[in-house]
């Protein structure tokens, strides 16, 4: 049954719209923001993919330190982000990709 998962998920990924890469990671790795680090972070506050997807989106759509998850210091050391400008679409399916790739109970599941 986990191959069949993985063999799904592998294809979605293959043929997905967004190019997470190119969305979102191309720029963290520039700027080498940990976004394996991040994504704890959100794990940590809220627990469920559902609410972590929710405040990840209505942050990428209005980033302010007010409604971030990183502590005041982050900003000393990474810049702001500015909006982004894809569709709600796009922007849902990176956010999917994103928690697919650095989402930590899978990979305790899988043993990797």
């Amino acid at each position: 049954m986990e191959k069949i998962i993985l063999i799904l998920f592998f294809y979605l990924t293959l043929f997905a719209k967004v190019d997470l890469e190119k969305t979102c990671l191309e720029c963290h790795k520039k700027q080498q923001i940990p976004s394996g680090l991040i994504y704890k972070r959100y794990l940590l506050k809220y627990s469920t993919k559902d609410k972590i997807k929710h405040t990840m989106f209505s942050y990428l759509k209005n980033p302010k330190k007010k409604n971030s998850i990183m502590p005041k210091p982050f900003f000393l050391r990474f810049p702001m982000k500015k909006p982004i400008n894809i569709t709600n679409k796009d922007l849902h399916d990176a956010i999917r990709l994103y928690i697919d790739k650095f989402d930590i109970r899978k990979r305790l599941v899988l043993g990797k």
